[in-house]
């Protein structure tokens, strides 16, 4: 049964060294998940039942009953389920209320409930968003050792090499558990891209407030945050759930017959996975403290260049204050004060050679005190 695990790691990220993947050379039906040439992504509800040869795109309900009662392992995948789809679901698996009610409220804590036979589990991946720059990805699954069903609002487009390895795997003795690593390892990887991009988008960012500081930087900053908190208020409990999958504490519903070789080897790839959320949690914080720094790098570059501002206006007022206080001074009408200045030579003297002192000592103080 270890060889169940054989080709089981094909994320996303590089350096993802779990095992070698298997080819993606089998037939494929029409999919519905993919998108078009334009790079859109595909709206709408879609539905993918897949097993070891044969994929469709609709939800047969004789089908899965058939599989069901087989007990031939399956993947049923459904992405915005309509409330049709979920009265299904209670027929035909017998699903609990709660965990169906859980399945229908989007926007559940990463969790793992067991219910006898199978579990109900929450992951999440993520999206790139040209608006929220982030789009998370939330999946619910109920897991048994014959089947794997999967819920989801959000485009999952890792999804599809997952399929294609689904057809190609024929001699599974832990479906289940292998497929259900393969879904989680798929969602969490998808978080390496959007972290990368964050990254290059705060060195840009630090580069420009540099240059030239603005209102639109700032609001990119707050954005940037605002899909930081999104990502980490997911990551932390994700991460401390695959702990608990590490340690024992929790199990993903298993065949009897599963021996204890196979049990290791699947802690070895859910291992893997914890180390992954460990690393995305590590650089979720840090780019939140480097977001801190940028903010803070933006309100003192603007602080700066006001002081500037305010420090030319302070030395021009400076300047002109003698000089009012001289025109103002001889523009009194008491003929006392100014009949001195009787001629063009007297005006030249007091009118403005008093002036031009005034300006070039207060100009030699400013530059002798670094005021300038």
């Amino acid at each position: 049964m270890v060889a169940d695990w054989n080709g089981a790691a094909g994320g996303s990220e590089a350096g993802h060294s779990s095992g070698p993947r298997e080819p993606a050379a089998a037939p494929r039906s029409p999919d519905l998940g993919t998108p078009d040439a334009g790079g859109s992504q595909p709206t709408g509800r879609t539905v993918h039942l897949v097993d070891a040869g044969e994929m469709l795109d609709r939800l047969d309900a004789e089908a899965v009953a058939q599989k069901l009662r087989d007990r031939s392992f399956f993947w049923l995948d459904l992405r915005s389920p309509d409330e049709k789809d979920f009265r299904a679901l209670a027929e035909l698996f017998g699903f609990h209320p709660l965990a169906l009610e859980d399945s229908q409220a989007f926007g559940e804590r990463p969790k793992l409930d067991d219910y006898g036979n199978y579990a109900f589990l929450v992951i999440y991946g993520v999206n790139a968003h040209p608006e929220d720059l982030v789009e998370l990805a939330e999946v619910h699954c109920f897991i048994s050792p014959h089947y794997l069903v999967t819920v989801h609002r959000a485009y999952c487009p890792a999804f599809e090499e997952v399929r294609r390895w689904l057809l190609n795997r024929r001699d599974l003795q832990h479906p289940g558990g292998v497929l259900t690593y393969r879904v989680a390892d798929s969602l969490v990887d998808s978080f390496f891209p959007v972290l990368a991009d964050f990254d290059d988008r705060l060195d840009a960012l630090e580069d420009d407030i540099f240059v030239d500081p603005d209102d639109a930087q700032l609001q990119d900053v707050l954005r940037m945050k605002r899909a930081l908190v999104a990502l980490r208020k997911v990551v932390t409990p994700q991460r401390d759930l695959c702990a608990r999958l590490v340690n024992g504490a929790l199990t993903i519903p298993a065949p009897a017959t599963l021996d204890e070789s196979a049990r290791r080897e699947a802690e070895r790839y859910y291992r893997d996975l914890y180390d992954h959320l460990i690393r995305i949690s590590d650089l979720v914080d840090t780019y939140r403290d480097l977001m801190t720094g940028t903010m803070d790098v933006y309100l003192s570059t603007v602080q700066n260049r006001m002081d500037s501002v305010m420090k030319k206006l302070t030395v021009i007022a400076t300047i002109f204050l003698p000089l009012t206080w001289l025109t103002g001074f001889f523009g009194m009408n008491f003929g006392a004060m100014v009949k001195a200045v009787g001629d063009w030579q007297a005006f030249l003297i007091l009118g403005v050679g008093l002036q031009v002192a005034a300006v070039v000592i207060l100009l030699w103080l400013m530059r002798s005190r670094h005021w300038l």
